[in-house]
């Protein structure tokens, strides 16, 4: 297996480049923008960097290895871009100093918001104020004898409808607020306020583990969830950081048998990231899998994708997560999309939760402005999220639950986040 990278002026350009060395059967595997470094950056323009694969005869992929062995330098930006997954957790904790760059920079983001809504309750007379005086956002009768709301609930009220804009669910948003116990501390600083919620709510995700390595024996990775997830994808990116990055024995598996392209499609990962492959029909089969690569790092299999309300399936995963639990140490992952209703994403927890204790991956990050329901999901299962994706790129586009940047996303009003 041949593995390079070509550069381009444009997408096109750099493909083209990829198929003109390797010819037309090369299978492109991550394309990104490349900013020059220096003083070269002022004067020339960004460059789109392609990784192409081009599968080679047997007797020529010793020299290839010897051509293709990655650099210290490639190996970081590699690093960089996957955001070092299960062996490289410590990058990605943000120290003190990173946490209080991204709280001062929701801070000047959300006071710019509260002092635009302030100039606009002057403008109409009211706060957000509709016709006739009422307000858009809570449309409550005036009682005689009522108070002004003071500076700090208004500004409490701007971070609530943020939640809320972010399709957290109103019965976890009001926990938040709740949880503030202001009472009798009334001229306390914004600031402060901001930053009590900010934390509070990264505690309430909390920060997952990963993916961990078993204890003198092969670790089974399975992941299940409902069709259209981007399973299958999510699987290569793990599996090409674990086989290129942490340099570890990795097999693949599939009990995915509906769907031949689901199938196909690992194959094709499998082949570029030269592992070994198998699909597997029954339990005995699964079985057989684990004995044939016990003396292996990680064996990550793809359950069958399917609707959460198909009683049949759902009992044949049953059994082939009771056969691999047997056949060795398991851990499991549930992969969701950012971009399912919640009350759908209510229906399908409940149905996996009978199958396996289970992590949270969620997918599509790129094709939502609405964080809520990865909070959403957390206090509901009480589970932790392990990763996310946000783009189709193997293996770049995934990396290690941000708690930190996922709330900076929730407090933040929708033109922002958009």
């Amino acid at each position: 297996m041949i593995i390079k990278k070509f550069l381009g002026r444009t997408e096109e350009e750099a493909v083209e480049a990829a198929r003109k060395e390797l010819g037309s059967g090369v299978v492109i595997m991550n394309v990104k923008e490349v900013k020059r470094k220096g003083l070269a950056a002022i004067f020339r323009p960004k460059q789109t960097e392609v990784t192409a694969a081009l599968e080679e005869e047997r007797d020529a992929l010793s020299a290839v290895r010897r051509e293709s062995v990655p650099t210290r330098e490639d190996a970081g930006e590699r690093t960089q871009a996957s955001m070092g997954l299960s062996g490289r957790k410590n990058q990605d904790m943000e120290d003190k100093a990173s946490i209080e760059q991204r709280l001062d920079s929701l801070q000047e983001l959300l006071m710019s918001r509260f002092q635009q809504n302030e100039t606009e309750k002057e403008e109409t007379g009211g706060e957000n104020a509709g016709p006739e005086g009422e307000t858009r956002e809570e449309v409550q009768e005036e009682k005689p004898g009522s108070q002004e709301l003071t500076e700090q609930q208004r500004f409490i009220r701007l971070l609530y409808n943020a939640m809320l804009e972010s399709e957290v669910d109103e019965k976890y948003a009001n926990q938040i607020v709740d949880d503030l116990d202001l009472a009798g501390q009334a001229n306390l600083p914004i600031d402060y306020i901001l930053e009590n919620v900010y934390q509070k709510m990264i505690l309430k995700f909390g920060r997952a583990e990963g993916i961990l390595p078993a204890e003198g024996r092969t670790k089974i990775v399975l992941f299940m969830g409902p069709t259209g997830v981007g399973k299958t994808t999510t699987i290569a990116k793990i599996a090409s950081n674990f086989a290129v990055e942490e340099r570890k024995r990795v097999a693949m598996l599939t009990a995915d048998t509906y769907r031949i392209a689901a199938v196909e499609q690992l194959r094709t990962y499998a082949n570029i990231l030269e592992v070994p492959f198998r699909v597997i029909y029954s339990e005995d089969e699964a079985k057989a899998a684990v004995e044939e690569f016990e003396d292996f790092d990680y064996i990550f299999v793809d359950t069958m994708g399917h609707s959460h309300k198909n009683e049949e399936q759902l009992e044949h995963m049953k059994r082939l997560f009771e056969t691999l639990r047997d056949a060795g140490e398991c851990q499991t992952f549930l992969v969701l999309s950012a971009t399912t209703k919640y009350r759908d994403l209510l229906k399908i927890v409940s149905t996996y939760e009978g199958i396996a204790d289970f992590q949270l991956i969620f997918t599509k990050l790129d094709e939502t402005g609405a964080m809520g329901n990865l909070l959403n999901l957390k206090l509901y299962t009480g589970t932790p999220i392990a990763f996310v994706t946000n783009g189709q790129n193997v293996p770049n586009d995934i990396e290690l639950f941000n708690p930190q940047k996922t709330v900076k996303q929730i407090l933040s009003t929708r033109q922002e986040r958009s």
